[in-house]
C-alpha cells in the first residue's frame, strides 16, 4: 500500500503545481492587460537600456535607432480634423433671399490640427464667390471748400447708386459722413468770425468740423438723398485734410454707422491730401492716436486730443474690420494715393472727375476690381510655427510665394482653392490649444484652426509608478527609462542628490584615470556619464564616458563624411563605394570613362572616381580636352564671336551652340590671363568678316572651361580724305613754290654772268684819243693876267 500511496501523493502534488502554473498565467495575462502595453514595452526597453546609451540616445533618427536595436519605436505623427464643413454657397441671383449669415463663401469653416515639431500638415481650403452677395457702402466726403461744386452731384447720389447697384446686387445699404480737418490752429482760424462762417466774401460755410456721421447705413435711397442735400461746404487753412481722423471713426465705429457682416465698402472722396501721424505736433497735439470710436451725437468729439491715426494703424484697423476702401480723388492726386493704395491691402483708386460727376461709374469699377481679387491673411501666429500657401486659381494658374495667397480675375460663381502648410517648429508653452485664424480680406468669414502639439509620446502616459526597475521603486519606470522621484538621480535612481559627486563616483567617470570627467561632455551622475545634449537634436555624445559623437568627424565639400556614410566615434564609416576618411574617395570607376569608353581616355589614372591625367597637356574630367592644341581657337572662333560681338555664323542659334563655357570680357590685350603650369591656356587671334581682329584665351580649370576675351575689335583704319586733300594741295603750292625759287634762282645767275661779261668787256674796250675839229668845247677859260696864285 505504502508505494501506491506514495504514487497518489506524487500525482496530486504534479497536478496541484500545473494548476498553480496555469492560475499564475491567468494572473500574467490579467497583469498585462491592467497595464496595457507597457510592461511589454518596459522590459524590451529595459533590454535596450542596458546597452549602456544614455537616455537621451532613446530619441534619435529612426533608422539610427533600428540599428542600435530597439524594436518597440513609438514615432507619433500629425493628424487634422474637420469641425464644421459647411459646403459654399451655390445661389443664383432672384432666388429666395438669404440671412447674410446663412451665406458660405469659403469651406471648411473650422479644423483642428494635431503638430508633430517639423512636420507640416496641409489643409486645402475652397472660396466661391456668392451670387447677389449683400453690400454696405459707406460715401466719405471731404466738405472743404475746394469741393463745393462736388456737393451738388453728390445730392442726388442715393437713388442713383441704388439703382446701379441693384445690377449688381439686391441688397444694397448706403451711408453717408463728411469730414473736414482738426478744429486747431493751425489747421482753421479760431478767430470768433471764421469759426461761424469760415468762408471768404458773401459765401455761407458751415462752421468746422472733424468728422460726422451723418446717415447710419441705409437701404432708402431717398433718405440719402435728402439728408445729403442738407449738407454745406465748410473751411480750413492748410492744404491737406483731416480724412484719417475720419476713416479710423468709420471703421472702429461699428454700432453707429451699422455694419453688417456682408461686403464692406468705404468710399473716400477728396480733391487734397491728408495729414497723418506725427503732423498734430503742429496743433500741440502729442498724444497717438488710441484708435477706438469717440462719437457723440454722431460727431468726433476728441480730434483736438489725439494726433492722427498712422497709416499702419489704419491698415490694421481696415483689415480687423473687412473694410475695403476706394479712393476717389483728383487727376492731381492720383500719384500720392496710389501709393497709399499700395500700403493698403484691398483699396483701389479711381480717378475723380473736378465735380464728382462720374462718381457712380468710378465705385462701380473699384467694386468690381476689388470683388474679383481673393486674397487670404491670417492672425497672428504662435510662436514656433510658420504658414505657406499656394493657390490654384482659375485656368489652372498655380501661385506659390506670396503671391501664392491670392487669386485674380476672379467672376461671381467661380470657385478657386488654397493648400496650406502649417508647420511647428517646436511646442507651445502654452497648456491649451492654440489658434489661428484665416480669411478673406474684406469679407467677413473666416476659417477657425485650433492648434494642439505633440511634445511627448503615448507612453508616458502609461508609466509603472515606483517601479522595481528604478532601484527600489525611486522612480517612475515610463518609456524605457526611469523618471526619478523628487531627490533621486541616476538612470535608475540609484543615487542621493547629495552623493552625487563623491571623489569615489567620480573615478568611474574618468577615461583612463584622467583627469577629465566624462570626456568634459558630459556630468557625473552616481557614477555614470551622462553626455550632454546638443543645439541641434542629431548630433549627440555617446559612449561610456562620453567620448564619442556622431558630428566631428572629417568632411568633404562641407558634408560630414562626404554625405556618402555616416559618422560614429568621430570616425567615418563609408557607404558602399565609397572609401577615405571622409568617404570622400569613390571607388566608381564609371565617372572616368570617357566617350571612347576608356578609363580617363587612356591619357591618365581613375582616382576617387576622377581622373588625374598624366598627359600635363590634357585636361577635363576624362583628359579629353586639350586646350594649348592646334585647332582650339578655330574650334570655339564662331561660339566667341557671336557670344561676345553678336556677329557670326552662330549668332541665330548661338544660346543652344555656344553656352558651354564661362566668358569673362576685358579691357586690352594686357588684362588677358597668362599661362601657369596648373592652369595652361591658349591665346587665340582671329579675323571675322569685316577684317576685323579680335583677341581671346581659352582655358579648361577642372569642368570649368573659360574664355577670356578683349571686349574691343582691332579693325584696318579706311583712308582719311582730308589729309589726303591737304596733302595734294599743300604739294602742289609746294612743288609750285619750288618752281619758282628756281626760276628765281637761274634768272639771277644769268642776270650776273651777263653783268660779268659786260664788265670784262668794258675793260677790254679801247677807245680813239685824236680831237674832233668839229668838236667846240663848251668851256671857255679865262685866265687872270693879274693872279699869280696869291
Amino acid at each position: 500500500m505504502a508505494p501506491i500511496t506514495n504514487c497518489f501523493v506524487r500525482i496530486f502534488i504534479l497536478s496541484f503545481l500545473q494548476w498553480l502554473g496555469v492560475i499564475h498565467c491567468f494572473i500574467d495575462i490579467f497583469m498585462l492587460n491592467s497595464q496595457a502595453v507597457t510592461a511589454v514595452i518596459s522590459t524590451v526597453q529595459q533590454e535596450f537600456l542596458k546597452q549602456g546609451e544614455p537616455t537621451s540616445a532613446r530619441c534619435d533618427e529612426l533608422e539610427s535607432l533600428r540599428k542600435r536595436g530597439c524594436d518597440k519605436i513609438e514615432n507619433p505623427h500629425g493628424s487634422q480634423r474637420i469641425l464644421k464643413n459647411k459646403a459654399v454657397t451655390n445661389r443664383k441671383k432672384g432666388a429666395e433671399k438669404l440671412r447674410p449669415e446663412d451665406i458660405t463663401q469659403i469651406q471648411p469653416q473650422k479644423l483642428s490640427l494635431n503638430l508633430r515639431s517639423g512636420e507640416p500638415q496641409n489643409i486645402k481650403l475652397k472660396f466661391k464667390r456668392a451670387e447677389d452677395y449683400p453690400i454696405d457702402l459707406y460715401y466719405l466726403m471731404d466738405l472743404s471748400y475746394s469741393m463745393k461744386d462736388d456737393l451738388e452731384n453728390v445730392k442726388n447720389l442715393g437713388t442713383s447708386l441704388m439703382k446701379e447697384m441693384s445690377k449688381i446686387t439686391s441688397d444694397f445699404r448706403i451711408g453717408f459722413g463728411s469730414f473736414v480737418e482738426k478744429t486747431v490752429m493751425p489747421y482753421i482760424s479760431t478767430t470768433p468770425a471764421k469759426l461761424l462762417n469760415p468762408c471768404t466774401g458773401d459765401q455761407n460755410c458751415t462752421s468746422p468740423f472733424s468728422y460726422k456721421n451723418v446717415l447710419k447705413l441705409t437701404s432708402n435711397g431717398e433718405q440719402f438723398n435728402s439728408l445729403v442735400g442738407k449738407q454745406q461746404i465748410s473751411g480750413n487753412l492748410d492744404s491737406p485734410e483731416g480724412g484719417f481722423d475720419a476713416i479710423m471713426q468709420v471703421a472702429v465705429c461699428g454700432e453707429h454707422i451699422g455694419w453688417r457682416n456682408v461686403t464692406r465698402l468705404m468710399v473716400f472722396s477728396t480733391d487734397a491730401g491728408f495729414h497723418f501721424a506725427g503732423d498734430g505736433k503742429l496743433g500741440g497735439i502729442v498724444l497717438p492716436n488710441d484708435g477706438k470710436c469717440h462719437l457723440e451725437n454722431n460727431v468726433y468729439t476728441m480730434s483736438h486730443y489725439y494726433d492722427y491715426p498712422s497709416i499702419a494703424h489704419l491698415v490694421q484697423k481696415l483689415s480687423e474690420n473687412n473694410i475695403q476702401t476706394i479712393f476717389a480723388v483728383t487727376e492731381e492726386f492720383q500719384p500720392v494715393y496710389k501709393e497709399l493704395k499700395n500700403l493698403i491691402p484691398k483699396s483701389a483708386v479711381g480717378t475723380l472727375s473736378a465735380n464728382s460727376s462720374n462718381v457712380i461709374n468710378l465705385i462701380v469699377d473699384a467694386y468690381n476690381s476689388l470683388s474679383s481679387e481673393v486674397i487670404l491673411e491670417n492672425s497672428k501666429l504662435p510662436e514656433g510655427v510658420t504658414i505657406t500657401y499656394q493657390s490654384r486659381c482659375k485656368n489652372g494658374v498655380v501661385n506659390e510665394g506670396e503671391n501664392g495667397r491670392k487669386c485674380s480675375n476672379i467672376s461671381i460663381g467661380d470657385e478657386v482653392s488654397f493648400n496650406i502648410n502649417i508647420t511647428a517648429q517646436g511646442c507651445s508653452k502654452q497648456v491649451k490649444p492654440e489658434s489661428i485664424k484665416i480669411k478673406p480680406l474684406g469679407f467677413t468669414e473666416e476659417v477657425e484652426i485650433l492648434l494642439n502639439f505633440i511634445c511627448e509620446c503615448e507612453c508616458h502616459k502609461h508609466g509603472i509608478k515606483n517601479s522595481d526597475m528604478c532601484h527600489n521603486g525611486n522612480g517612475t519606470f515610463e518609456c524605457g527609462a526611469c523618471r526619478c522621484n523628487k531627490g533621486r538621480v541616476g538612470r535608475q535612481c540609484e543615487c542621493r542628490k547629495d552623493e552625487v559627486s563623491t571623489e569615489d563616483l567620480d573615478k568611474n567617470c574618468r577615461k583612463d584615470n584622467g583627469t577629465d570627467i566624462c570626456s568634459n561632455n558630459g556630468e557625473c551622475v552616481c557614477g555614470t556619464c551622462e553626455c550632454k545634449k546638443r543645439d541641434n537634436p542629431e548630433e549627440r555624445y555617446s559612449g561610456k564616458f562620453c567620448e564619442c559623437d556622431n558630428f566631428n568627424c572629417d568632411r568633404s565639400n562641407n558634408k560630414l563624411c562626404g554625405g556618402h556614410g555616416r559618422c560614429e566615434c568621430r570616425v567615418c564609416i563609408c557607404d558602399a563605394n565609397y572609401t577615405g576618411s571622409a568617404c570622400d574617395c569613390s571607388l566608381d570607376a564609371s565617372t572616368c570613362l570617357a566617350s571612347n569608353k576608356q578609363i580617363c581616355n587612356g591619357r591618365g589614372i581613375c582616382e576617387c572616381g576622377t581622373c588625374r591625367c598624366t598627359d600635363p597637356k590634357f585636361q577635363g574630367p576624362t583628359c579629353e580636352i586639350c586646350p594649348t592644341c592646334p585647332g582650339v581657337c578655330t574650334e570655339h572662333k564662331s561660339c566667341v564671336q557671336c557670344r561676345a560681338f553678336g556677329t557670326g555664323e552662330k549668332k541665330d542659334t548661338c544660346e543652344r551652340d555656344c553656352s558651354y563655357f564661362n566668358l569673362i570680357k576685358v579691357k586690352d590685350r594686357d588684362k588677358l590671363p597668362q599661362p601657369v603650369q596648373a592652369f595652361p591656356l591658349m591665346h587665340c587671334k582671329e579675323r571675322d568678316a569685316n577684317d576685323c581682329w579680335f583677341y581671346y584665351t581659352y582655358a579648361v580649370n577642372n569642368t570649368e572651361k573659360e574664355v577670356h576675351v578683349v571686349e574691343a575689335l582691332e579693325c584696318p583704319a579706311g583712308p582719311d580724305i582730308i589729309p589726303i586733300v591737304a596733302g595734294v594741295v599743300t604739294g602742289i603750292v609746294l612743288i609750285g613754290l619750288a618752281l619758282l625759287l628756281i626760276w628765281k634762282l637761274l634768272m639771277i645767275i644769268h642776270d650776273r654772268r651777263e653783268f660779268a661779261k659786260f664788265e670784262k668787256e668794258k675793260m677790254n674796250a679801247k677807245w680813239d684819243t685824236g680831237e674832233n675839229p668839229i668838236y667846240k668845247s663848251a668851256v671857255t677859260t679865262v685866265i687872270n693876267p693879274k693872279y699869280e696864285g696869291k
